[in-house]
Formats: C-alpha cells, structure tokens, sequence
C-alpha cells in the first residue's frame, strides 16, 4: 500500500477542508442549486456567480506552519472586528531598549484610522490566522490617509501577530493571501511604511514590496499587483 508523503497528505487534509466547508462544488451541490432554481438557467447563474464571489472574498485556505501546528487563514468575521484594535497595538515598533507604550495609544487619532468604523469603507479588508478558533494574526488594508498613504487608490497594508506566534512564516502567508484578494479584487498596487529598524523589511521585501520613499525613520514600500 502506497504511503502518502508530507505534502500529498497536507493536500489530502486540504481538500478534505475545502469539501466540508463548501469550497468545493460536487454533483450533489450542483443538483441542489439547480433544483431549488426550478432548472432555470438565469436564477441557477445568478446563485453560482453569488456562491463564488463569496467564497473568493472569504478566500479560506488551509496552511502549516510547521509539522504540528496547522491554522486557517479565514476572513475577519463582523464580530471579530474588535480584534484589531488588540493586533494595531501588538503592530507597534518597539525598538530595542524603549519601553512599550501605553495601550490607549492606539486610540489617538493617527492610529484610529486603521480601525474606526472597520468594514465600512472602500478598500477594507482583513484575514487572520486562525489556530483552532484562536485568532493570533491579522493582516488588513483600507485605502487610508495612514504613514503609509501613496494615493486615493491604494490599500495600505497593516499587520501583526502575537509574539508567540511570530517568526514562523505566517506573516508572510498572510501578506501573500491578502495581496492574492487585492489583486482579484482589480488593485494595481499596495502600499505600507515600516520603521528601517524592523525585522518586517526582509518579510516585505520578500513577498514583493519595493521601497518607493523614505525618511529618517521609515520606508515606504509598494507592491504593484
């Protein structure tokens, strides 16, 4: 009996994932839709273009990080969007030697803008990563007056995870996924500041960015799509 390799078996789970959740459309579900739309072509094609829309801005996939640790990437969910003020906060640059500020640092209005009314406006979006119903990462965009800000037509990128949970490749799987949905989504380009002294750079770099502008303290860096 043939014995399944590492990745065969990841993408086996995967696929296992995808049927249970519904990303994966068999007979049955077509024989479904099609009845309950009395076989009529137009309400049928406007169902499937409603489904698959959903199911692209959801864009859920099955990653791992490492041999034990297996987490989703799901979209933020309307009663998670508290989540982000707790992930703004662990977003801070801390450099070396500096104590942390105080957490309601992120309700000045500078900060604010990454979540007030988050969901609402052109451009918001956000995944996390999702470790058995505890979320420990997120990334989001919105098209914002932030430090990173190059035009009214490019989503600024923001994202952190809890520092346990950090130099494990899933920042990286989640910057990548989310410039995948901009992409689909018809953007051109991304944007982001981070300060010169954050280890993120290497990350940015790697999944694409490019530093357009800088000052004494930041690099603003841009990702064309």
């Amino acid at each position: 009996m043939k014995q399944l390799k590492e990745k065969e078996y990841e993408e086996f789970q995967q696929y296992l994932y995808n049927k249970a959740h519904g990303y994966i459309w068999t007979p049955d579900t077509l024989e479904l839709i099609c009845g309950s739309n009395d076989n009529e072509p137009e309400p049928i094609g406007r169902q499937i273009l409603e489904m698959l829309g959903r199911v692209r801005n959801e864009h859920i996939s099955h990653m791992t990080s490492d041999k034990h640790k297996k987490y989703v990437i799901r979209s933020l969910r309307k009663g998670e969007t508290d989540l982000l003020k707790d992930f703004l906060y662990e977003a801070i640059f801390i450099p070396k030697g500096t104590e942390s500020p105080a957490r309601d640092i992120i309700e000045k209005p500078e900060l604010r803008v990454y979540t007030d009314d988050f969901g609402t406006r052109k451009g918001d979006n956000c995944l996390v990563a999702d470790f058995g119903g505890k979320v420990v990462g997120a990334v989001w965009t919105r098209i914002m007056d932030d430090y990173g800000h190059v035009d009214d037509e490019t989503p600024s990128f923001a994202i952190s995870l809890y520092k346990e949970y950090r130099g494990q490749g899933i920042g990286s799987q989640l910057m990548v996924k989310m410039l995948e949905l901009l992409k689909w989504q018809g953007y051109e380009r991304a944007s982001l500041a981070v300060q010169k002294e954050n280890y993120a750079v290497k990350m940015y770099k790697n999944v694409g960015f490019k530093t357009v502008d800088e000052n004494a303290e930041e690099y603003i860096m841009v990702c064309e799509l």
